[in-house]
């Protein structure tokens, strides 16, 4: 059945991540009436390998062809990436946006405040996780918990489903927000494919969408794009309003894994503890992974040997830095390893690999790179500025694609920020 739409709107935001979201409960909050168009579904989350393939992972030009290609990441849902990411939360770089102009000091203590946003207690700290953490800190490395965006009361010892979108409630994600902007008033609208959006004398004047296979234009006179960091250049581009080709940066990641003797799991909650080197633009964690995830990064290559060792297999991340280039095509993202991101890539799979020998490991190897953040599209400073508004007046953007420079650490609480930013200026405009 198609929806409904009122006859008009006082925003539309388009995407329901972690910008969106935000953005999205802030503006109903203040009575706004507000639509929120989301590409993805949202069907409940089944902590399933099928589920997460199905809106998780979107293929960079020659993915499948070398290894410096990006496989890229992009959650296509309500919630997006929050909906598949691993629940890690790192603060904003302040100094960073302070370069811009940006304070969200006051947006992360309220989210502080309530979001479930601490490290994992120790009953939740898996044995592998655990033995990882012993072992970098018998180096003398700085390994410590990370803050997860779980409810400890609703996460359960020895599951690792918040991988692929928890179904017992313990994950936060941005549906919440999703969830409690719609109790405000604000209308959902699901498998929404926005095709551009609409300009009149300068001004934003809403979006041209396709529901059902029917073709709708929406007026609203304020436009949040919040499609991610590969969507809102895409979109931009459709409607004449960006660049055909837009560079960006990709955080890649790879997984170092070793086998151990003496433990018997594979199932417990991914990136409990690491390190993050900020000058060299490294970061490590632990990174249980689902015993077919593991063994599709074996498959890659080429360890056949190791394709039955999941349970004694101790899995690190290793994530760093890249410098924004490549491009965002309107159907290809294009996003090799440059000599600079090898290098950084080479000192933390070294420090990864000493890691898993201290803690026991053995047969160690690493998976070919995917890339975990696609941003930095449409960045503050460049596309948009400090308020997160195009040159376009009603146009804004608000998603990883704004984040002004790469800096190599999960976006979630730092898009939540911004949209709550975003949210309560737009709100205060009226």
């Amino acid at each position: 059945m198609l929806p409904i739409f009122r006859s008009s709107y006082d925003a539309i935001v388009v995407g329901s991540g972690p910008g969106g979201a935000s953005t999205a409960r802030e503006l109903a909050r203040s009575g706004m009436r507000v639509l929120v168009l989301e590409q993805g579904g949202a069907d409940p989350l089944k902590g399933t390998v099928t589920q997460m393939a199905a809106m998780a992972a979107v293929p960079g030009k020659g993915a499948y062809l070398h290894r410096d290609a990006s496989l890229l990441v992009a959650g296509i849902t309500a919630g997006g990436s929050s909906a598949i990411n691993f629940a890690t939360a790192a603060p904003p770089p302040a100094a960073l946006f302070a370069r811009y102009g940006i304070d969200l000091e006051p947006a992360l203590a309220q989210l502080r405040a309530e979001l479930p946003l601490a490290p994992l207690p120790d009953d939740l700290v898996g044995p592998m996780a655990a033995r990882m953490m012993v072992a970098a800190q018998s180096l003398s490395l700085d390994w410590r918990k990370l803050d997860k965006m779980i409810r400890p009361q609703s996460c359960r010892a020895g599951c690792w489903r918040c991988v692929y979108g928890c179904p017992f409630g313990a994950k936060w994600t941005a549906r919440d927000f999703l969830n409690e902007a719609c109790r405000h008033g604000a209308q959902l609208v699901e498998r929404a494919r926005v095709l551009r959006v609409l300009v009149q004398e300068g001004r934003a004047a809403g979006v041209e969408v396709e529901v059902g296979g029917t073709l709708r234009s929406i007026a609203a006179p304020i436009v949040v794009l919040a499609g991610g960091g590969l969507g809102s250049p895409r979109l931009l581009h459709r409607s004449g309003l960006g660049p055909r080709e837009s560079p960006f940066f990709s955080d890649p990641v790879v997984a170092v894994m070793g086998s151990v003797d003496d433990i018997d799991g594979g199932a417990e909650v991914p990136m409990a503890a690491g390190l993050h080197l900020h000058d060299e633009g490294v970061a490590l964690a632990d990174l249980t992974l689902p015993r077919p995830m593991y063994q599709a990064f074996a498959l890659q290559v080429g360890r056949v040997d190791r394709l039955f060792a999941h349970g004694r297999t101790l899995s690190m991340m290793v994530k760093i830095r890249d410098a924004i280039g490549g491009r965002i095509g309107p159907r290809w993202a294009d996003k090799t390893l440059q000599d600079s991101d090898r290098r950084k890539l080479q000192h933390g799979v070294g420090m990864a690999t000493s890691i898993l020998r201290a803690a026991g490991a053995h047969h160690i190897f690493q998976s070919w790179h995917f890339a975990a953040h696609p941003g930095g599209s449409v960045r503050i400073g460049a596309g948009v500025d400090a308020d997160l508004q195009m040159p376009t007046q009603g146009l804004f953007v608000c998603d990883a694609s704004v984040i002004p420079e790469p800096w190599g650490l999960p976006p979630t609480l730092t898009l939540l920020c911004l949209g709550k930013r975003l949210g309560a200026w737009l709100g205060n405009a009226r």
